[in-house]
């Protein structure tokens, strides 16, 4: 996942591109589409396993309007960004992610920035589920003690 101190350097090193945010799939978002949220995202959760964790991040809220004219050029979302950063004072160091509404609100972890043509490409990953406790929910290795060996299979 990209860091939000990276994203600035990209927008500052391109400031002719508009910005186009393309999914995990390689699909392009409408050249249309903007950001209307950028904030910073705090969850604090106990796992499986019984540790207290927190997790914080920067979030890209994206919206597709009615104005097919509308593009979001890299400066204009540079300053968005650096007035959420000393607004909400917001570590550069922090990940960000993308939300968007695909049939249903998602969030992607923004993996990429890459200029292509006079647009900055935002590459999005995918977001999976994990067990963050692996060490006390999955059972045990067999014994291997001789008293509990399993059985030779006879295939």
């Amino acid at each position: 996942m990209m860091k939000l101190h990276e994203i600035k350097a990209t927008l500052a090193a391109f400031p002719d591109a508009t910005i186009r945010f393309i999914l995990p799939a390689g699909e392009p978002v409408p050249a249309h589409a903007h950001v209307t949220e950028v904030a910073q995202i705090t969850k604090r959760f106990i796992d499986c396993g019984g540790t207290l964790r927190d997790d914080v991040l920067c979030r890209l809220q994206t919206w597709v309007a009615d104005d097919l004219e509308h593009r979001l050029t890299a400066p204009k979302l540079l300053a968005i960004l650096n007035k959420a950063s000393s607004t909400l004072h917001l570590t550069e160091d922090l990940d960000v992610d993308v939300e968007h509404e695909v049939q249903v609100i998602s969030q992607f972890p923004l993996e990429s920035v890459e200029p292509s043509g006079g647009e900055l490409l935002f590459k999005l990953g995918e977001r999976h589920t994990a067990c963050l406790a692996l060490d006390r929910c999955l059972p045990p290795p067999p014994s291997q003690s001789i008293l509990f060996k399993p059985l030779p299979s006879f295939r």
